[in-house]
């Protein structure tokens, strides 16, 4: 497999994270698994929340994909995998680490494009329905930063 198909299922995998985020935030999360979400929106003392199962239920297929690929000799499997798994690090360290400081390894958002991103989200806390994370978020956010 040649090094731009390679590059075009990691970032086809990677964006369609996005929507399957937004869709699952929006009708799952906030539908009827919001037994699971409802702590993530209330201030807790613990380490861990009910909502951290949804990281579970994310890595799953990323890890089928990724032992598929794998047996078949690495194909468009593994590297849609991989796409996945990438999403999945962004989103922990933009969401856990940055916004929520649940690891202390960042201040604050240095960039217009994240400090948008951390206005979406903690708006989302505070009843907005902004339900996509990465760019499917209002533009209002960044023509705020970035006007």
């Amino acid at each position: 497999m040649n090094t731009e198909i390679i590059i075009l299922l990691i970032i086809m995998a990677f964006l369609a994270m996005e929507i399957v985020g937004w869709f699952t935030h929006k009708y799952i999360m906030h539908g009827f698994l919001w037994i699971l979400h409802l702590d993530h929106h209330k201030p807790t003392k613990t380490t861990l929340e009910k909502n951290d199962l949804f990281a579970l239920i994310f890595t799953a297929p990323s890890v089928v994909l990724l032992v598929l690929g794998l047996n078949a000799g690495i194909d468009a499997n593994f590297w849609l995998g991989v796409g996945i798994a990438l999403y999945g690090t962004v989103y922990f360290l933009a969401h856990d680490v940055l916004i929520h400081k649940r690891l202390k390894l960042f201040d604050k958002p240095r960039t217009k494009y994240f400090k948008a991103v951390v206005n979406a989200h903690m708006d989302h806390h505070y009843g907005r329905k902004n339900y996509g994370f990465l760019f499917m978020i209002p533009w209002k956010y960044f023509r705020e930063e970035f006007s």
